[in-house]
């Protein structure tokens, strides 16, 4: 159904699990989504980027067994989540779809798997979701990073819809919906941390 409408594009809304979305009509393509992300200023040594990251990195490591080995999906041209879990005694696989594609990765099981400022590029959410639950071991981890749309009042004057490479946005509902599809109720940490943990009885 309709949710919003701006100059550049129109969203809509999933009545099922609550996910707003642009369709794919108003997706950049390939090369100009690329582009955008070469804009990014990822850089491990900065602090600040550091302290913005540890929103989940934390939460994550005070659930993580010692030496856990996991996988950062999206991590971008500068890892740097990866680096920090290495520090505390991870292991870390790297994937990204533009700046490490190794297809391989997403056919292994690991203890945990991360995904910061993410799951509002996927054109297709659920069927990433569903393949990344699928690589998590039973008791499993997936902490995931990003903004979560409030209401459609606040949705029209939301910055984080201009950038154009968003669109999938998420709400409480939506991890709500998902949790149910799992068997993993979703732990809200903080505004835009949400942690799964995938049921030792889960295939």
């Amino acid at each position: 159904m309709d949710y919003h409408r701006d100059a550049r594009r129109p969203y809509s809304q999933c009545r099922e699990c609550q996910l707003v979305f642009v369709a794919a009509p108003f997706h950049l393509p390939a090369a100009e989504e690329k582009a955008q992300y070469d804009l990014h200023q990822n850089n491990p040594g900065d602090a600040g980027y550091r302290r913005f990251l540890n929103r989940l990195a934390e939460p994550m490591l005070q659930r993580l067994e010692p030496r856990s080995e996991g996988l950062d999906f999206g991590c971008g041209p500068g890892p740097c989540l990866s680096l920090m879990l290495a520090e505390r005694g991870h292991s870390v696989a790297l994937y990204d779809l533009y700046y490490a594609n190794h297809p391989q990765l997403l056919e292994q099981q690991y203890d945990f798997i991360t995904a910061t400022e993410v799951v509002e590029h996927l054109a297709n959410p659920g069927a990433e979701l569903e393949r990344l639950w699928r690589c998590l071991k039973p008791g499993g981890l997936l902490g995931l990073m990003t903004k979560l749309v409030a209401s459609p009042e606040s949705f029209a004057n939301w910055h984080y819809k201009t950038d154009p490479t968003h669109i999938s946005f998420f709400s409480r509902a939506t991890f709500e919906h998902l949790g149910k599809c799992w068997g993993s109720a979703p732990q809200f940490v903080g505004a835009d941390v949400i942690i799964f943990h995938k049921p030792l009885s889960a295939r």
